[in-house]
């Protein structure tokens, strides 16, 4: 079963994202579940511009790679002292960054991170970061998929919205987060509400019926079909 719904601790989670354009984040963590969450003081997001951590006129972040590669890196100065400044106040349980070839997000990373009290997330741009970054200051790398973005900020949001949503309290009914897809390795069952019939297209009679246990032997059922139909990696 899932193990994110009992934080050890009551601390407010907090997710510093570093990135070069944080209006892109700016209205995603300001709606919905992820505002809630910050409204009721479960969550803390913070958006931290990079270029603010520069120490050139221009603000510029990215410089031409060593060995005549085509495309701009991401320097290590400014990404340094962003986090070295945000580790001077308080510890961090990781330092993500977000990157095509990291390991791919998934539901049981997100439950995992949930538990988590510190977290910060490095937006990757350009074509890619000093890969010193990646030696010394990074300690998890996630990808969200095998494709690359044009920046990492979709991802970061991908990964505050998924983790967020987990603590309790974030959701009016914590026991929705328990049956959704990728919980326990399973595919969420269909669900339907009213009318029970339309067009002469009818509800499953089992979820009419009232019965507790044939309708949680049905839902589990139909969650393995499914599964086994559009997702048999995830039996494996």
């Amino acid at each position: 079963m899932p193990t994110f719904a009992s934080k050890s601790n009551c601390m407010t989670m907090r997710i510093d994202i570093l990135t070069v354009l944080p209006e892109m984040l700016e209205g995603t963590i300001n709606c919905s579940i992820l505002k809630r969450a910050q409204d009721k003081g479960l969550a803390e997001i913070h958006l931290h511009n990079l270029r603010d951590y520069t120490t050139n006129k221009w603000r510029r972040v990215d410089d031409y790679p060593f060995g005549g590669e085509a495309g701009m890196v991401m320097q290590i100065e400014p990404i340094d002292r962003a986090i070295s400044a945000l580790k001077g106040e308080r510890d961090y349980d990781e330092v993500i960054y977000t990157s095509p070839d990291g390991e791919t997000f998934n539901q049981p990373m997100a439950n995992k991170m949930s538990m988590l009290n510190n977290l910060i997330i490095l937006c990757g741009h350009y074509k890619g970061i000093d890969y010193r970054i990646r030696e010394h200051l990074i300690t998890k790398e996630i990808s969200v998929g095998d494709y690359v973005l044009t920046g990492g900020e979709l991802a970061a949001a991908i990964m505050a919205d998924a983790v967020i949503r987990l603590l309790p309290g974030a959701i009016g009914d914590e026991q929705s987060a328990l049956s959704d897809s990728f919980q326990d390795n399973l595919l969420a069952p269909p669900v339907y509400t009213r009318p029970a019939d339309y067009n002469g297209w009818k509800v499953p009679e089992v979820l009419l019926s009232g019965h507790e246990r044939k309708i949680a032997e049905w839902r589990l059922q139909q969650a393995h079909e499914r599964t086994l139909r559009l997702r048999p990696d995830l039996l494996k």
